[in-house]
């Protein structure tokens, strides 16, 4: 669905011009906090794929045995179990020694994941660094089993917040947690992309796998489906679609070309759910409804103000109508059809920097429906 169309609504023109005159005036580097790059040891090589060619099997990372992570909760008990997610169980547990609490994600070998999916993601783990992406600590291996240990992240993931509150007995998350939780994702996919050599496609953004710690700090998880970037003056690497319906970059799936514009394409539609509380397909919803994308855009051709319309209902009207209309425009940009014209991460990080600084004065942060 083409969001070109989007232009007819005066309010958003001015808004993508706000954004667009603030990037030119002030280049990303200046923007974004610069994260920590890769670091080896100084005999090892710098390009992340060739370390990734030298490494037969899984990469270096803490070893567990099935007796540990069996100890660690209490058998693989059912108490134990905080979520079910796209690999499998996810299990908290208590190591022995240190007595960390940790994650314990365990490969269903019923469902759709695999061996191949499982190394991509203990390799990509082992090899990204950064506040925003999970922290790997360690595997397992026995049998056909396979485990995941990383970082235990209580507040789970951003999709039981935006569309599973049944589960939580948290209040919704307000406007400045919503702009916290988008510009940490953003700066995990400008690290992957940016930083990394060759750069990572990260291919799986969707709420599901963005975890939140105590403080609404997001980080990426589930690299399964990540994949090495084009290098030297390649634009894209070709290869089978793979990811979820509704996330999936329209050049991705007509022509098998990917990019980390696809990466900017799905990071566009989770943006549309922070600002809707909509999933990205719903299909209990009427059919004109059910594509959130294709929903938003309707929504906007019908009249400008229409915008404030889209806004989730559980923000009661409590967010700033500026923010809103830049923040939707950012979306905007992330969704054009044509790759080629989508911002790269480091401009998107320099947007929502921008949108969420104290310069970007609103004039008002209550009942924004009410404006004219």
């Amino acid at each position: 669905m083409s969001w070109y169309c989007c232009e007819s609504s005066s309010r958003l023109n001015k808004a993508l011009k706000k954004i667009n005159g603030k990037l030119r005036q002030h280049p990303s580097s200046d923007l974004t906090v610069s994260p920590k790059r890769l670091t080896q040891p100084a005999d090892e090589p710098n390009n992340t794929a060739e370390r990734a060619i030298n490494d037969s099997g899984p990469p270096i990372a803490d070893i567990y045995t099935y007796r540990e992570l069996a100890d660690a909760t209490h058998d693989f008990s059912r108490n134990c179990l905080v979520n079910v997610g796209s690999f499998g169980n996810v299990y908290r547990g208590k190591l022995g020694e240190t007595r960390e609490i940790v994650a314990i994600e365990h490969l269903d070998r019923n469902g759709s994941r695999g061996d191949s999916e499982f190394n991509v993601q203990v390799m990509m783990l082992n090899l990204l660094n950064h506040p925003n992406v999970i922290n790997l600590i360690g595997y397992c291996t026995r049998g056909n089993d396979r485990f995941f240990i990383h970082e235990y992240l209580p507040l789970g993931s951003l999709d039981k917040h935006l569309h599973d509150r049944l589960s939580l007995q948290m209040p919704p998350l307000d406007w400045h947690t919503r702009m916290k939780i988008a510009l940490g994702t953003a700066k995990a996919l400008e690290y992957m992309h940016d930083k990394a050599n060759p750069p990572v496609i990260y291919r799986n953004l969707k709420p599901c796998n963005i975890l939140l710690d105590n403080d609404y700090n997001a980080k990426l998880s589930d690299f399964g489906l990540s994949k090495f970037g084009p290098i030297c003056d390649k634009e894209h690497v070709s290869v089978r679609v793979r990811g979820t319906f509704g996330y999936i970059a329209p050049e991705y799936v007509k022509r098998g070309f990917l990019s980390v514009k696809a990466d900017v394409y799905n990071f566009g539609i989770v943006l549309l759910e922070l600002l809707t509380g909509r999933r990205a397909v719903d299909i209990i919803r009427e059919t004109k409804e059910q594509e959130l994308s294709y929903w938003a855009n309707r929504m906007i051709l019908k009249k400008s103000k229409k915008v404030l319309e889209l806004a989730d209902p559980l923000l009661q009207g409590t967010f700033p109508t500026r923010r809103f209309y830049q923040t939707f425009a950012v979306a905007h940009m992330c969704l054009r059809e044509n790759s080629t014209v989508r911002p790269m991460m480091s401009d998107v990080v320099a947007a929502i920097l921008y949108i969420s600084s104290d310069g970007n004065v609103d004039g008002s942060i209550n009942s924004p429906l009410h404006e004219a």
